[in-house]
């Protein structure tokens, strides 16, 4: 291919395809190549177990795509993209046919609660709620930029520096409340008795719930980046798919490459064109652990003992905080849990185009040792039937990945790592190495912006959106 761009954008996951609309919406000439037969990364929807059941291949729920400060600003509505709300956001079932909710309403939320638990919850919840969106945007802002808000970043910090463990213990006494931060802190992929990720992220999921919901993407999360595609494609972006990328003389000539990939596979394609010493950064990066997944075709609705789930879009099921904790830490330890924590979806119970009439979809997986390939369908079921009694004789199909089969489907999911990379203390300050400006390479025409980025893993946009703003300012500053 002879024609020159002014960027081309290696990976069509979300960042990537943030990164080539921010590009495009500034009127630079983009061209966005993918391996994968088809756009999306981690939002692709599929068949995966009989016709007319849509399943998500990797993220499900969004309560970070509708709250990102990016996506929020593009008109992806008018090219598809239609968030649904469930009844309710998110169900924690708990023994004896109770649950937790996490309701759109915080008083809703804590006054399940007994009096001293919420009370706290109010205390914790209800100050960052009223400056969600401000906080929200310094947390996803670059490293070392000055909040805009001072004031809210240190009332989130001080909440989230603790360990999960430490700060349920001490914030709530009624065992509901501290499962509900639990199983939210656990989408960290880190131990719960490790400081500030887990809780961090576990308190910004939260809060993104009071604030804004946990939406799935009508019609499968592949929208997302359907639409994002037809909003590029719009702006005079092209995508080419089917194409792997195996070294830098293989791609089109450009002014800036935007590489949504693993640090590794950056290191690998990039070879030379970048120093030595800063490749070795890129693969000393650490991943987090995989995960096993189970997408199920039902001929009904999962027959949950507590009410309160069979409305909602996202379960955990995990049981109490200390069940959840030694759960995630034997993950770590290289242990398959026996009783794993769960996390779930049933998107079928608020979007219907999913599965055909009177049928549902169910999404659920576990966090399992890098590249396990052992199989948790067993361990997985024993959980939902201990919530959903009866749960297996609504199956009618079912189709399972475990590490090694993500890692196939996508290069850049090492290990099964679909976080892109360990979100401990360590690179929250390193992601993918210690700089300043972390989403540049010592070539300034170079650079990554896939989650293994600032600020992280989710559907958000915003490690993409943020490599852009860089690439503007440094090499297309003159363009």
């Amino acid at each position: 291919m002879s024609e020159a761009y002014d960027a081309v954008v290696i990976g069509s996951g979300p960042n990537g395809l943030a990164a080539a609309v921010h590009l495009a919406r500034a009127g630079r000439s983009v061209h966005v190549i993918e391996g994968h037969a088809r756009i999306g990364g981690g939002t692709r929807t599929d068949e995966l177990t009989l016709p007319g059941f849509f399943h998500d291949v990797c993220s499900a729920i969004h309560p970070m795509g509708v709250a990102s400060p990016f996506l929020k600003t593009l008109p992806l509505e008018e090219f598809g993209l239609e968030w649904i709300h469930p009844e309710v956001p998110l169900a924690h079932p708990l023994d004896g046919g109770d649950a937790v909710v996490l309701h759109r309403s915080l008083d809703e939320t804590a006054d399940a609660f007994d009096a001293s638990s919420a009370k706290m919850y109010r205390r914790v919840f209800a100050p960052l709620l009223g400056k969600f969106e401000e906080t929200l945007t310094d947390l996803l802002a670059p490293p070392l930029r000055v909040p805009r808000d001072p004031l809210a970043v240190m009332r989130f910090g001080l909440r989230a520096l603790p360990s999960t463990l430490a700060s349920a213990r001490a914030w709530f006494g009624d065992e509901k409340a501290r499962a509900l931060l639990a199983g939210n802190a656990a989408h960290a992929v880190v131990p719960l008795d490790r400081p500030l990720a887990p809780n961090a992220i576990g308190l910004m999921l939260m809060l993104a719930g009071h604030a804004c919901g946990w939406p799935v993407a009508k019609g499968g999360s592949g929208r997302v980046s359907g639409a994002l595609t037809a909003y590029l494609e719009s702006l005079g972006g092209s995508i080419e798919t089917g194409r792997r990328i195996a070294r830098m003389e293989e791609l089109p000539r450009a002014k800036a490459y935007l590489f949504d990939t693993s640090p590794s596979a950056l290191a690998g394609i990039a070879g030379e064109c970048l120093p030595a010493s800063y490749r070795r950064r890129l693969l000393a990066f650490r991943h987090a652990p995989g995960i096993f997944k189970i997408d199920y075709a039902l001929d009904g609705p999962v027959p949950w003992t507590a009410e309160e789930c069979r409305g909602a879009g996202t379960v955990h099921l995990g049981g109490s905080l200390d069940e959840i904790v030694i759960s995630e830490r034997e993950v770590h330890r290289g242990i398959h849990p026996e009783r794993p924590f769960v996390l779930a979806a049933q998107q079928s119970v608020c979007d219907e185009s999913r599965a055909p009439a009177g049928k549902h979809t169910f999404w659920a997986y576990c966090h399992v040792p890098s590249g396990s390939t052992v199989d948790m369908s067993s361990a997985i079921e024993r959980q939902i039937e201990r919530f959903a009694p009866g749960f297996r004789d609504r199956i009618l199909a079912r189709h399972t990945m475990n590490c090694a089969d993500y890692e196939r489907y996508n290069p850049n999911l090492l290990g099964g790592d679909i976080v892109g990379g360990a979100s401990d203390w360590r690179q929250l300050l390193a992601r993918p190495v210690v700089a300043a400006h972390p989403h540049r390479t010592p070539d300034p025409a170079i650079f990554l912006c896939s989650a293994s980025t600032p600020p992280g893993g989710g559907v958000h946009g915003m490690c993409g959106y943020r490599a852009a703003q860089e690439a503007m300012r440094g090499v297309l500053a003159k363009t």
